[in-house]
């Protein structure tokens, strides 16, 4: 329900918060701080917080043709710590147990960004996130309709289906498009595999924050899939998959190698390094797990795969059946065509 951001003032940075007001869209000051070295950490964590608690609560559950709520059970951590470490163990459905994994994280953020910055900072800043919880708990409270809608003294406005958050569009969890896909594994899912499912997500979405100085990685979390795809002539990407709950799609975690292969196989490219004007994947190895990896291990790998540009190629050139991948756990199940 608010948007963060900095603002240069008589020499001093101050954090804004900006915010729908009974008088329309609002600014006031959280704090100020010397620079803008200190105050960027804090916008991003604090812009990241409020929207992650908000999207749950200004959005409807329509897995299964029916309409809900989802749960509030998130609003909690903002302010008790002793309920951040259930952002990380329920199982009420994918895309809201991921919120509250991305919401554990930035929560996280925050803690770090606040231990470099003076006493009052911290107490200004904690003020505006206790500001912010205790806002949506009314709005809980007026949703459900165990508490009346204030008539008065009410500084932020909040109205469902119409959040002011900045990273809207901008951060995959956020976006309807993930929400929908990720509702579309739970439409033929069993609790059961909702439950593993969730613990999967929860492991992919680790190794992607671990990996955030990983170049050429990118996270579908509407897949469960996670990718390195580095430039350069060898054209070959890695892909990191979960089980896909449901009838159809991925029945085991797999670490697979491909190739991009021209769609026109007389192209020639002037320099090896440029892609294709039009390609398709090629498989070139697979390898199927037993169990659910941790994140340690794939981050580790993916950190490997980023420092040695040759490692990749290498492990093709030498993969085998029943062989492990070099420096890994991950045992080669079926050799493709690339």
């Amino acid at each position: 329900m608010t948007i963060y951001s900095q603002h240069a003032n008589r020499g001093k940075v101050q954090i804004l918060a900006t915010y729908q007001g009974p008088g329309g869209v609002t600014s006031s000051t959280v704090t100020s701080l010397g620079s803008s070295d200190q105050v960027a950490p804090l916008v991003d964590a604090l812009n990241r917080v409020s929207a992650f608690a908000e999207l749950p609560m200004a959005v409807s559950d329509t897995r299964g043709q029916r309409v809900r709520s989802y749960p509030s059970r998130h609003v909690e951590a903002l302010t008790d710590r002793d309920a951040r470490s259930g952002l990380l163990t329920g199982t009420h459905s994918l895309w809201y147990e991921y919120v509250c994994f991305e919401l554990h994280r930035a929560l996280a953020d925050l803690d770090n960004a606040l231990q470099s910055v003076p006493g009052p900072i911290r107490i200004a800043v904690n003020a505006e996130v206790d500001k912010e919880a205790e806002l949506l708990r009314v709005a809980v409270g007026e949703s459900d309709g165990t508490e009346p809608a204030p008539t008065e003294g009410v500084e932020r406005l909040w109205e469902f289906d119409a959040p002011m958050v900045r990273y809207d569009g901008g951060m995959d969890v956020l976006s309807a498009e993930v929400r929908e896909k990720l509702d579309d594994f739970e439409d033929d899912a069993s609790d059961e595999e909702r439950v593993v499912a969730v613990a999967d997500l929860r492991v992919l979405a680790a190794v992607q924050a671990m990996c955030s100085d990983v170049d050429y990685l990118h996270f579908e979390a509407g897949y469960l899939t996670l990718s390195h795809d580095p430039v350069g002539p060898y054209k070959l990407f890695l892909t990191i998959g979960a089980p896909q709950p449901g009838d159809s799609g991925l029945k085991a975690w797999s670490v697979d190698v491909d190739r991009w292969v021209p769609t026109d196989p007389n192209e020639q490219l002037e320099d090896p390094d440029d892609d294709y004007r039009s390609a398709t994947s090629q498989s070139v190895l697979c390898c199927e797990l037993p169990k659910r990896p941790s994140a340690e291990s794939l981050a580790g790998f993916l950190h490997r795969l980023d420092r040695e540009p040759q490692l990749l190629p290498r492990i093709v050139k030498t993969a085998e059946i029943g062989s492990p991948l070099e420096g890994t756990e991950f045992v080669v199940t079926a050799l493709g065509e690339g």
